[in-house]
């Protein structure tokens, strides 16, 4: 099979399933976007260094996430014919997240302010992850204001942004990198 179809040299793609729709429809937009969130949280992943035991449970975490995420991507790439044939963001997946999220945080002081990103890059990396995410978030939004998208997936990317934000956090606790925080400065009125 080759991997060049010229299918596509006209501005059009399919959807799984066969539905022809032009390549800048909200759905191709949202789950090329997901695509783009799969690929950086897969390099966050393996920045992680294999010999630090402490990030074995993270790896594994971001492990589950990516199979979750083929699976928002499916569904956001799918035409009418494909919603019916492809299993849905669980509240189980959402439960994960939110469990993780809530253990991750159980570790961490409060936070009352903006935390800047950075300081290692690995936490850099979680903020990159944690902006498109939020980026494929507002195109599957996009998308669902236009077409049926699975309401789980929505979920699903809302919650993955708040556990990549704790997981940054975490990691700076674990580098012994001190959080910095945004000092806004006001002018007088």
């Amino acid at each position: 099979m080759k991997i060049y179809t010229k299918t596509g040299d006209q501005g059009t793609t399919s959807l799984s399933f066969g539905d022809r729709v032009s390549k800048d429809d909200p759905r191709v937009e949202a789950y090329g976007t997901v695509d783009e969130l799969t690929a950086v949280l897969a390099y966050l992943r393996d920045s992680m260094d294999p010999v630090k035991t402490f990030l074995d449970d993270y790896r594994d975490d971001l492990k589950t996430i990516l199979n979750t995420l083929m699976s928002v991507e499916a569904l956001l790439a799918t035409g009418e014919d494909g919603r019916l044939k492809i299993s849905g963001v669980s509240d189980g997946d959402i439960r994960y997240l939110e469990e993780r999220i809530d253990y991750i945080t159980a570790q961490l002081r409060p936070v009352t302010r903006f935390t800047i990103p950075g300081g290692h890059p690995l936490v850099s990396l979680c903020h990159i992850c944690r902006t498109v995410c939020r980026r494929a978030e507002r195109a599957a939004v996009k998308a669902a204001s236009h077409y049926p998208v699975a309401a789980g997936s929505l979920s699903y990317l809302n919650r993955l942004s708040d556990y990549l934000y704790q997981l940054g956090r975490k990691l700076s606790d674990e580098y012994d990198i001190p959080e910095e925080y945004w000092e806004p400065e006001y002018t007088a009125q």
